[in-house]
């Protein structure tokens, strides 16, 4: 790893792959309602993905706790009405992963009647997941993705793509290089660019070059792609659904709402309680990331109301004296945040890198076969 002059980070190539960031998984085919169970050493690690509503998580957690299953850690996302999590789970009486064959179906079972919900019963159905050696954010992401969660709904005549200048992203020729040009703004986050490298990695696209660049809370990324045939992409269907899925991939991460951060003792059924008080103040969990150390809990909720605008803070009010004002802290409330300033314009790379622009501007990503 090399630093610049001002101390930022400057990656010096991309592999081919992302093989520095982990092996390559299998994958499955998408499921629009599917549990996979698999037992590891430490621990059972289920996979779900299904229709998102209000209470969703709830009752997920309700029947893990019902059939004695400790949640270790666990990751929820939520995106275009959708809804995918990978949860480790152990045994509570041994505090080891869960093998017996009958119960694992009985925990699928279960789980999968609560993602059918309300719809058709012969849509709904379960399979094995493999998670390898897949990190968590990054199995998510595959799980969302083959559920086609990039594809738009309509809302009362707005689009979710409408709602913001942000994420934006524009796909165009590079004809003198035989590239494909990928430039992407959005507000600038933690693992925005892995989440984004990840995307092009799985849609089975090469990065050659790139530019990475973060002024206040705007991010810019641009990058020259091919096929892994070696082509660049060739028509508007393929352009546009590139588009819709880098768009996917940035909101599926986005802190939207209310940021809840709750510090406990771990105990079996807890987060089954925590998500049934939120249920019954009428919040809704549009993301979660749930961990457990040394016998503590630490988990963060990301929280709206169930239709999707801020909270009220009396319900927050409320909430924390059912579960302790110093159990649970408000970190942070997108609703109140100033708006990302708008992206300036900047030329391809091979038009103004070598222009008299300062150099320490860019972080530069360049593979080499």
């Amino acid at each position: 790893m090399l630093l610049d002059l001002c101390g930022r980070v400057i990656l010096p190539f991309f592999a081919r792959n992302l093989q520095r960031l982990e092996k390559n998984p299998s994958f499955e085919t998408s499921m629009r309602e599917s549990v996979g169970v698999v037992p590891t050493e430490e621990h059972t690690v289920i996979e779900l993905t299904g229709t998102d509503r209000p209470g969703l998580l709830s009752e997920i957690c309700a029947v893990l706790a019902d059939l004695r299953c400790n949640v270790v850690t666990a990751e929820i996302w939520t995106h275009n009405t959708r809804a995918a999590a990978v949860v480790h789970v152990t045994d509570d009486s041994s505090g080891c992963a869960i093998e017996d064959p009958s119960r694992l179906s009985t925990i699928r079972d279960l789980l999968c009647n609560v993602l059918r919900g309300s719809d058709d019963p012969k849509t709904a159905k379960t399979a094995l997941s493999h998670p390898g050696v897949t990190y968590r954010d990054r199995r998510l992401h595959q799980i969302m993705f083959a559920d086609r969660d990039y594809e738009r709904v309509e809302r009362a005549g707005l689009r979710e793509r409408d709602k913001g200048p942000f994420p934006h992203v524009t796909v165009s020729d590079c004809t003198e290089r035989d590239y494909t040009v990928v430039i992407m703004r959005a507000k600038d986050r933690p693992k925005l660019l892995f989440d984004i490298v990840c995307t092009l990695t799985d849609m089975q696209y090469v990065v050659f070059h790139g530019v990475v660049q973060t002024e206040r809370t705007g991010a810019y990324q641009e990058f020259y792609i091919r096929h892994v045939d070696g082509f660049p992409i060739s028509s508007e269907a393929e352009r546009e659904r590139l588009i819709q899925c880098l768009e996917a991939a940035i909101e599926r991460r986005a802190s939207e709402g209310m940021e809840l951060e709750l510090c406990t003792e771990d105990r079996v059924g807890l987060l089954s309680d925590i998500t049934r008080i939120f249920r019954e103040n009428s919040l809704c969990i549009k993301r979660a990331e749930i961990s457990t150390e040394n016998g503590k809990a630490k988990d963060t909720f990301y929280v709206t109301d169930v239709t999707g605008n801020p909270v009220d803070p009396k319900s927050i009010d409320s909430i924390r004296r059912q579960i302790g004002d110093t159990v649970l802290q408000v970190k942070h409330n997108s609703s109140l945040s100033p708006k990302p300033p708008q992206g300036t314009t900047i030329g391809f790379l091979f038009g103004s890198f070598f222009k008299a622009r300062s150099f320490q501007n860019f972080k530069l990503i360049r593979s080499y076969s």
